[in-house]
């Protein structure tokens, strides 16, 4: 049954408020008391902490939307996910692309410690970007002179990772939008590339960075296809609100890191290779609906995310009964206005999350197109 989404922004506006406020403060408190004295200690609380606010989107994704995932992958794959460190490669065709990833890092075990490779706005995000900037992910301004040390520094920090990790990295730097694939097939044309068709050209210059600097200690790079499945809506925060329903397809390819070329011209040709095996393989799923040729595998919903909620529902009815009751004594207006003012923040919470999503207010088409993507 499809809901009105702003039917739904205002309980779970405030069920994210209130329990992001909470994580958020609890994150502060550990990295000051003691992420100074044990970095690694930090972090593992940090993971199960963040995990209280993360598996409040698996749910939206498994049990309120229920959308639902089709995994393709070899047998080696899924043997290994979840148990090794892990450069994640993916393309970028949809708002929620890292919501899929949450959701099967979730699966794996490793939630709480999946980093991923952002731009610097999403760290101002009310809880949930404050909450991604306690949980150490890598944070950029697009200026390569300034974000290559960045990087650096971030690849330095994860050499002691005390639990397994996954870091996802969207080389196309920005979701995929007819607008911009237009803008990437003149740059092609321009700089005698392929011509892609239902991808971006990569950025290279942060996956080689990337590689060079990790390659000693995370042993492979899970390649990532994902797109929605043919004749059904595209997945948006705001669909999953409403509750409708989709399904995704996601194939993911293991390779070695060690077989991985040794110098920077190599694997920025080994990444421009691979987004060119990705763009004719959705090419084939679009026009023959042959989406891979690995099994397929269904990934079920755990109960957690719902234990989560649940809880988390049951302390802010209990929370909000306390306050009512002490309220209570105060005239009648100002609690009027104190709960009229709450739901307001919570929904410009819920709207500040959802705008961030969507593609349209991704990375705008600049002029001129030397611009517009970075090359090998």
């Amino acid at each position: 049954m499809v809901i009105p989404a702003a039917l739904v922004f205002i309980p779970v506006g405030v069920l994210f408020l209130v329990s992001g406020l909470i994580i958020n403060f609890i994150q502060l408190v550990f990295f000051i008391i003691v992420r100074p004295f044990s970095r690694n200690l930090y972090r593992r609380i940090n993971k199960t902490v963040a995990e209280l606010l993360w598996l409040q989107l698996i749910w939206l994704i498994d049990w309120w939307a229920c959308i639902k995932i089709n995994l393709y992958a070899d047998a080696e794959t899924l043997e290994l996910i979840g148990k090794e460190h892990a450069l994640l490669l993916c393309n970028h065709r949809s708002d929620i692309d890292w919501l899929i990833g949450w959701v099967m890092a979730q699966r794996a075990g490793c939630l709480g410690s999946s980093l991923a490779i952002m731009k610097k706005e999403a760290k101002y995000l009310p809880i949930i970007g404050w909450s991604m900037w306690f949980s150490d992910y890598i944070f950029l301004e697009r200026n390569w002179a300034k974000d290559e040390n960045t990087l650096k520094a971030g690849f330095k920090r994860l050499e002691d990772f005390p639990m397994t990790f996954w870091l996802a990295l969207f080389v196309e730097g920005t979701r995929f939008t007819q607008e911009k694939l237009l803008a990437a097939q003149d740059y092609a044309s321009i700089r005698s590339l392929p011509s892609p068709q239902n991808v971006l050209i990569p950025r290279t210059k942060g996956f080689v960075s990337a590689v060079s600097h990790i390659r000693s200690f995370v042993p492979a790079i899970y390649d990532c296809t994902l797109t929605v499945q043919n004749n059904q809506p595209t997945p948006t925060l705001l669909r999953m609100f409403s509750g409708q329903s989709s399904v995704v397809n996601l194939q993911m390819r293991r390779h070695k890191m060690s077989e991985l070329p040794e110098t920077d011209d190599g694997i920025a040709q080994w990444c421009q290779d691979i987004f060119i095996t990705k763009d004719a393989q959705l090419e084939k799923y679009f026009t023959k609906d042959v989406f891979s040729d690995l099994d397929v595998h269904q990934i079920n919903r755990p109960i957690k995310p719902l234990i989560v909620v649940i809880i988390w529902v049951c302390l802010l009815i209990y929370g909000g009964f306390e306050l009512f009751q002490w309220l209570s004594v105060v005239a009648s207006w100002k609690i009027i206005c104190l709960f009229v003012f709450f739901l307001l923040i919570a929904t410009i919470t819920m709207q500040l999350l959802i705008q961030s999503s969507e593609s349209h207010r991704s990375t705008p088409v600049k002029k001129p197109l030397q611009e517009q993507l970075i090359s090998a």
